[in-house]
């Protein structure tokens, strides 16, 4: 879903805007400009990285298990 958003800036901003990034792309330029610094989605891109590594996931999958066994083991 897309919102809406009335923003104010000088007029030499405006100006350099329609310039470099041109009419119609602003919103676009803006967003990626923001989009850092407002989500965390270099933590989910991340994981996402380590997913897509079938080698990494076996090693996480035999680590964890091992980590269960540890647990079962222990004294209470």
């Amino acid at each position: 879903m897309q919102r809406r958003m009335t923003i104010t800036m000088d007029e030499a901003v405006y100006d350099g805007l329609m310039r470099v990034v041109g009419r119609g792309k602003v919103s676009q330029f803006l967003e990626a400009l923001a989009r850092p610094h407002v989500l965390d989605t270099a933590l989910d891109e991340g994981y996402a990285a380590m997913r897509s590594d079938p080698v990494r996931e076996q090693e996480a999958s035999e680590w964890i298990n091992g980590l269960i066994g540890d647990v079962s083991n222990a004294a209470r």
